[in-house]
Formats: C-alpha cells, sequence, structure tokens
C-alpha cells in the first residue's frame, strides 16, 4: 500500500524544469532513498512534497488525499514530519526547549508566556525521555547554538519524529558530519524511524545503502532507476550517470 504518491510530476523555475513528469511510490513503512547527482531535483521534489512549492503540473497525494495545494503547517497535521539540509533548531533554546516545541506541537498546544508549561508535567516527561533515548540528556539545558554540529543534526531529526508524523521526510540527514557522527546519525535514525515510513535525499551511500529498502535515482529532474539497493548498485545507467564504478 502506498502511503505517498507523485502523478506526473513537473516543475519549472522561470522555463527551467526541475522536474519532469515524475511519478514517485512509497509504500507505507519503508525506508526509501532518493538519490542522483546535484541538480538532479531531489530537493525540488522534497519541496514539491511538503507543500513549500505547488507543482507546475500533476498531482501529490499523501494517505490517498490529493495535497498538491496544501500548505507546510498542512502537511505536518496530515502526519508528515520534516528535516532540513541546513540544520534548522532553534540556536537560542536549550536541547530541551527545542525538543519540547515539537511535543508541544504533536498534542496541539501552543506555546504562550502566560502558560505554565514547566509545570505541564507528562509534556516534561515525554521530552526528557526523548532526549535520553538520543544521548542528549546530558545536554538538556544547553542551547542549541553551544552543541556540535552533529548533535544538533541528531536534535533536528528528533524534532522532526517527536512529532510523531506516519511518514518522516530527511533531506541530506548526515551532510557535513564526520566518519563518526555519520555512524551515530544513521544508528539514530534507524532506531527511531523503525516500523516508520521514512524518505530520505543522501548523498553518502554508505550511509543510502545500508538504510534504504529502496532506491529511486533522479537524473535531469526524471526518474532514472526504481529498485532494492543490490538492484541499483549494478544498474549500468546508474553508474553512467551517478554512481561510476564505486563499489556499493
Amino acid at each position: 500500500m502506498n502511503i505517498l504518491e507523485t502523478k506526473e510530476v513537473s516543475h519549472d523555475f522561470r522555463g527551467l524544469w526541475a522536474l519532469r513528469n515524475v511519478n514517485l511510490q512509497i509504500e507505507k513503512g519503508e525506508r526509501h532513498a532518493i538519490i542522483g547527482p546535484n541538480g538532479a531535483g531531489k530537493t525540488t521534489l522534497f519541496n514539491v512534497i511538503t507543500g513549500t512549492y505547488v507543482p507546475s503540473r500533476g498531482k501529490v497525494f499523501f494517505k490517498g488525499k490529493d495535497v498538491t495545494k496544501a500548505k507546510p503547517h498542512d502537511m505536518v497535521r496530515l502526519g508528515m514530519g520534516r528535516s532540513f539540509q541546513i540544520t534548522s533548531t532553534f540556536p537560542r533554546l536549550t536541547a530541551f526547549e527545542n525538543i519540547r516545541m515539537a511535543v508541544l506541537s504533536k498534542r496541539g498546544i501552543r506555546f504562550n508566556l502566560f502558560q505554565k508549561v514547566d509545570k505541564m508535567k507528562s509534556i516534561t516527561e515525554e521530552t526528557d525521555a526523548i532526549l535520553k533515548r538520543i544521548n542528549l540528556d546530558g545536554e538538556r539545558d544547553l542551547p542549541a547554538s553551544a552543541l556540535s554540529y552533529g548533535k544538533n543534526r541528531s536534535l533536528e531529526i528528533s524534532m522532526a519524529l517527536s512529532t510523531d508524523p506516519e511518514i518522516v521526510m530527511l533531506d541530506e540527514p548526515t551532510a557535513g558530519m564526520s566518519r563518526d557522527e555519520t555512524h551515530t546519525a544513521v544508528e539514530l535514525v534507524r532506531r527511531l524511524t523503525e516500523g516508520k515510513t521514512t524518505v530520505i535525499i543522501e548523498h553518502d551511500m554508505d550511509v543510502v545503502f545500508s538504510l534504504a529498502d529502496r532506491i529511486t535515482v533522479l537524473h535531469h529532474g526524471e526518474i532514472l532507476a526504481v529498485g532494492a539497493p543490490k538492484e541499483i548498485g549494478e544498474n549500468q545507467a546508474v553508474k553512467d550517470a551517478y554512481l561510476g564504478e564505486m563499489e556499493v
């Protein structure tokens, strides 16, 4: 069963076509990676799916519902979480406060200065449990700006998942990380997305081939291939366009 589909989706920027007739199918519960060279249209496709852009042509369906013209906040309410290529935590807020914002959002509670959020025991307990799960309980009261780059990325991924989405979209979750940080992030994503539909844009092929159940390859805004990691690794057209002769 497909939880997410795009049908003949195309998008242009003043005559420059970033996507052309993209038919993407994401099965419920799978981890699906989208790969391709720089400029292939990966982030544009994410922006179309998550409501940042309305496609020039085509339709987007989420849980069988036409969401082509839905806004990003509509998609969150429908059950979609997203992390971004550039870290988007709140730098002046502590790790605890960042996660708490996501927990409040999930529960439909609006934050305001007159609400005694600190006394909301269940919110605090859930937030602390998430911080412990992602090994940030030791940095609970540090501002996000004081965290290492890798821990900031982990915090952002956890914020996206703290809203308990039915599908999570991760844009370059390991971008800019060291090898050790990447390994930690992969294990975090693996644990936090267990049984949850996940769509990942990623350049690191080790990450892709260790996490993904299926892979879609974009090239010049079109789908070049779709398949299991082994199939993609052996696909000559994919090698020619993107992977080269790298071992996967």
